[in-house]
């Protein structure tokens, strides 16, 4: 049973059934289940998934995204005084936007062992807390 934290794009890609990724993220979420993994993210995702939507008007989008969230498969993880340093730490070295790095500090402080994303510039990173940044590209499931 593993920790895996997912990136905002993959909440998104899953409830919208994304062309390309959307298949990929469900089959991924099915094998977390299986396994008996727990599905971590911040906050912060919860934020950014329901921006399209409401800035949209997408009030059925918006409903999905909120029970998707509220779920109880879904640890959401909170920005605490202690992520924050971390954050501070990675944005220091320059290597994440402000956004990533929020993901990266909590990730990292809840001791994750898969970040997963699809942002391809995270996959070089190499941050303590986390013991493996992988994209959708690879075959981890």
């Amino acid at each position: 049973m593993s920790r895996i934290y997912w990136d905002t794009m993959l909440f998104i890609y899953f409830i919208e059934d994304h062309a390309v990724f959307g298949s990929k993220v469900r089959h991924i979420y099915e094998r977390m289940q299986e396994r008996g993994d727990t599905l971590s993210t911040s906050t912060l995702t919860y934020g950014e998934a329901l921006t399209g939507p409401l800035k949209g008007g997408d009030s059925k989008l918006t409903d999905q995204m909120r029970q998707l969230f509220h779920a109880d498969e879904i640890e959401l993880l909170p920005f605490l005084r202690s992520t924050a340093e971390l954050y501070a730490s990675i944005r220091a070295k320059g290597t994440a936007s402000a956004p990533d790095a929020i993901h990266l500090a909590t990730a990292a402080e809840n001791h994750t062992d898969l970040f997963l994303t699809n942002d391809k510039r995270l996959h070089r990173l190499a941050i303590q807390g986390i013991h493996f940044i992988a994209g959708l590209d690879g075959t981890i499931f």
